[in-house]
């Protein structure tokens, strides 16, 4: 087995959060990667010549459970067991994240006494804006931050496709690799991070909360222990594997607005298109002049609305079917689904992140 070249022991955990804690806290043990960022339950740690993979069991006893060993192959991944039972498991490594097929399908995620919020890395919470995560494609989070002060997170990356984040309120102070001294976002700007980006949050305002879209949905998080943020280097126009890194400010924006494709609004571009090369897509949509809107039906890989402000009506033509949605509301429309959206609010404010950036929608009056 010459193609061999990493490994890890497999140990079950229950109770999870304590028994991590032990290996880092009392064993000095190192974290090396956190899967997934929203609701942790595979921590990988490393020291003294050892990689363990910490997985979260269901078993409180962990009978039910046995140690394994990964080992990290080339290609050909199998299963073996030794001689003694051990379950050997050969694991393709690809440092591509793993993309999977896309299971389109219409999600509306209210904000209501009912939303319910994990609480995930570096004490952050999770709401989840996309339940079944469009079968594992993409992944649309509402995080925040209750308390303010500094933020007990380190220097760390993503292996991600895409990943956007977006203020909705208060402000965060970050640091990203190549890009600078730390800076602060406030309600309404936004940044890409751009695959393999290190960064770090600093501090945030108390109710600090966030939108946050990567794709996939299940990706690992990287701790690196080397580089210390702010760096020295500075490559503003640096390419981070075909995308650059974005930082957009709402209040210094020159950016005017446009008709959008659906009669009766406007939207301001954040600019994510451009970094992105065409992968993906942001923009701001505002009700223009409060008429009715006309249906469409679009042809896009992913086209997820979060209501930052105001109400709105949206309107399954199709399904004869209108939901009310308010702020902090949200909703993904997939392919072939005529919809239309009626009754905005003067004080209407949608994001919309869309990939690709400019894909076709066919009007139900040019049909």
């Amino acid at each position: 087995m010459d193609d061999i070249h990493a490994g890890e022991i497999v140990i079950p955990c229950s109770p999870f959060d304590e028994t991590v804690s032990f290996f880092v806290n009392e064993l000095k043990f190192q974290i090396k990667t956190i899967s997934p960022a929203d609701d942790p339950s595979v921590i990988v740690v490393f020291g003294y010549g050892l990689t363990l993979r910490l997985e979260r069991s269901n078993d409180n006893n962990n009978n039910n459970q046995s140690n394994r060993l990964r080992l990290f192959v080339n290609e050909n991944p199998r299963e073996i067991i030794a001689p003694n039972g051990t379950r050997i498991e050969l694991v393709q490594f690809s440092e591509e994240p793993c993309l999977p097929s896309i299971k389109q399908s219409l999600v509306i995620t209210k904000l209501n006494d009912d939303a319910q919020w994990i609480k995930g890395r570096a004490g952050m919470f999770y709401r989840d804006l996309i339940p079944g995560r469009q079968g594992g494609r993409f992944i649309g989070s509402h995080i925040k931050i209750i308390d303010g002060g500094p933020v007990n997170d380190h220097v760390h990356y993503h292996n991600i496709r895409f990943q956007m984040i977006y203020v909705y309120q208060g402000w965060v102070r970050l640091v990203y690799e190549d890009q600078g001294d730390e800076f602060v976002l406030h309600a309404g700007d936004c940044v890409l991070q751009p695959p393999l980006i290190r960064h770090r949050v600093l501090e945030s305002s108390a109710q600090l909360q966030v939108i946050e879209i990567a794709c996939p949905a299940v990706h690992d998080t990287f701790i690196d222990h080397q580089l210390t943020l702010p760096n020295r280097n500075l490559n503003f126009d640096r390419n981070f594997h075909g995308q650059y890194f974005l930082k957009y400010l709402a209040n210094q924006s020159k950016t005017s607005s446009k008709p959008w494709r659906l009669p009766a609004f406007t939207y301001r571009d954040i600019g994510i298109g451009k970094a992105t090369n065409g992968l993906a897509g942001a923009r701001i949509i505002q009700n223009a002049d409060g008429k009715q809107s006309v249906a469409c039906k679009h042809q896009a890989e992913f086209v997820f609305l979060f209501v930052l402000c105001g109400q709105i009506s949206l309107n399954l033509d199709e399904q004869e079917t209108i939901e009310i949605l308010d702020q902090g509301d949200s909703f993904v429309l997939p392919e072939n689904l005529f919809y239309s959206l009626e009754n905005p609010s003067n004080d209407l404010q949608i994001l919309e992140v869309s990939l690709p950036d400019t894909f076709e929608f066919i009007l139900r009056n040019n049909k």
